[in-house]
């Protein structure tokens, strides 16, 4: 673990508790080989969350399309008005 937390500006127990919500999410598993704890990244949850992310990425985009056009058009009326 010591060589995992050398490049992050924490303390170990800080680190490990980070490693325990990765690990417990399951994006890694930790294995034991004598004393030392191996991590394992797993990508596989990562990639259903990308999946199930892209399937409403569409939807999302027109929503804020249509949202910007929205206050363009406000903006508009407003500066036709005199407001601001």
């Amino acid at each position: 673990m010591n060589e995992l937390a050398e490049p992050f500006a924490m303390s170990l127990p800080a680190f490990s508790k980070h490693l325990k919500v990765l690990e417990r999410a399951g994006l890694i598993e930790k294995g034991r080989q004598a004393q030392f704890r191996p991590c394992r990244l797993t990508p596989e949850p990562l990639k259903e969350a990308t999946d199930w992310l892209e399937k409403y990425r569409a939807a999302w985009e027109e929503r804020f399309d249509r949202l910007e056009a929205y206050a363009r058009m406000l903006m508009e009326s407003g500066k036709k008005n005199g407001r601001h």
